[in-house]
């Protein structure tokens, strides 16, 4: 089906064109006339699926007579469309794709406006002069804007929800309370997100009304491009082996995920000091720094970016031959949008996982989780390591997969945290009395 029978104008087809889009993706033969159609939506697919594209495309097309108007007038422009996203990346990549498609618009003269937090907002404040046809933002910068009275947001006509879970996973809820408060009640709303933990769920039902659901069945983890490998390891030898592996597969580059900014700095600093050009990347780090990270991977100026889970989804990094699961991702789905990095645009790529022998019953978690065909667990000469079986619960009240006692507070070695075994902050103040009361005199026996 070609994008002109979505109902698009023929300007837009043609922006699509220009992008190189010569057909609808499932997402945007799906979404583009439910959208047109004035109707809310609740979209299900993965990163790279096209759905940026997918929402906006008709996002603009609906905005293009106001935005003439706009234009042809003597007041500011008005945001008529929101995009809110979790990362500064994502609200990077999606705001450039906007443009792109708006640029062929030449007498529309669209403005897209992008915003977000970890540098000076007057630069942002500048850009707004004049009003903004469509804003993209992550929530806590969009509301410091507003409340600098650098944009209002009472004419928007369409609201988009970008990778959902992220924005629920990263503590958006009340920023996004906030913002929701802001807009006009009547409007229309789009939410997209990967999964659908409980959090999305309440959201979806309050935010959407009668919303028309779109899903794409996201594409086996076993797709063919992908050769995926698990490698038996013990915790301390990691790093090792991630060198040797690095060395003996000559990749020109490969994405490192940890579980910590500690651990990415840790872990890029012991490959740099080996004589492997490495770099860390993540939110710890300013955006100054983090985009000159990014852009230099990109250029192929570093071999090894070592990450958190900031870099598993909304970023595009074309022809990475590997990804390295240095430590497990603590949220099963995350697998699949790590190793999704790789192996894109039809390209073939490499996903290896190391497996600890504290790892392992979370390893088993995540492939029944995600219906992941059984891997073998490969032992390689020089790393062996003895795995053990150990149960993981898979309930709210599940446990770390290893017996050994842990400090309060401290997550298990080698499993990124397991989700929901954080102790909460009770069972922290709970233990800080009782050390309190055992290194008190009255809480300490006498010999």
């Amino acid at each position: 089906m070609p994008f002109a029978a979505l109902g698009l104008s023929p300007a837009l087809v043609h922006a699509a064109e220009a992008m190189g889009f010569s057909s609808p993706t499932p997402i945007q033969s799906a979404a583009i006339p439910v959208v047109l159609a004035g109707r809310d939506l609740l979209g299900c697919a993965q990163t790279g699926s096209g759905k940026t594209a997918a929402f906006g495309l008709p996002l603009l097309q609906q905005i293009l007579p106001p935005a003439q108007a706009a234009g042809a007038g003597d007041g500011p422009r008005r945001v008529r469309a929101l995009v809110l996203v979790p990362t500064r990346e994502l609200a990077a990549q999606v705001g450039e794709v906007l443009r792109d498609l708006a640029r062929p618009l030449q007498a529309a003269r669209l403005k897209v406006a992008v915003a977000f937090g970890g540098v000076s907002i007057n630069p942002q404040m500048m850009a707004l002069r004049g009003g903004a046809d469509v804003t993209v933002a992550t929530p806590g910068r969009l509301l410091d804007l507003v409340e600098h009275n650098a944009l209002s947001l009472a004419h928007v006509q369409t609201l988009v929800l970008d990778e959902a879970d992220r924005l629920l996973d990263l503590g958006f809820a009340e920023e996004l309370d906030r913002v929701l408060s802001l807009l006009p009640a009547r409007r229309q709303s789009l939410l997209f997100s990967a999964t659908f933990p409980d959090g999305v769920t309440q959201l979806a039902q309050a935010l959407l009304r009668d919303p028309v659901r779109v899903e794409v069945p996201h594409e086996p983890a076993t797709a063919p491009d992908i050769a995926q490998r698990a490698i038996a390891v013990d915790e301390k030898r990691r790093t090792q082996l991630l060198k040797q592996l690095i060395q003996e597969a000559g990749w020109s580059r490969v994405l490192v995920f940890v579980a910590t900014q500690y651990a990415a700095e840790h872990v890029a600093e012991k490959l740099y000091k080996a004589g492997i050009y490495a770099s860390p990347f993540h939110g710890g780090l300013s955006q100054g720094a983090r985009r000159q990270v990014l852009q230099e991977f990109k250029d192929e100026r570093w071999q090894v970016v070592v990450t958190t889970d900031l870099a598993s989804r909304g970023i595009d990094i074309a022809d990475l031959p590997a990804v390295v699961n240095y430590d497990l991702p603590r949220a099963a789905a995350d697998y699949v949008h790590r190793i999704g990095r790789t192996g894109r645009a039809g390209a073939s790529g490499a996903a290896v996982t190391f497996i600890t022998p504290q790892s392992l019953a979370h390893w088993r978690l995540i492939g029944r989780k995600q219906a992941l065909p059984a891997l073998p667990i490969e032992q390689l000469a020089g790393f062996e390591t003895e795995l053990a079986e150990t149960p993981v619960a898979e309930g709210p009240s599940a446990h770390p997969p290893n017996s050994a006692p842990q400090r309060p507070g401290k997550l298990p070695p080698g499993t990124g945290g397991v989700k929901g075994s954080r102790p909460s902050k009770k069972d922290k103040l709970r233990a800080a009395a009782a050390a309190a009361a055992a290194a008190s005199p009255a809480g300490r026996s006498e010999d």
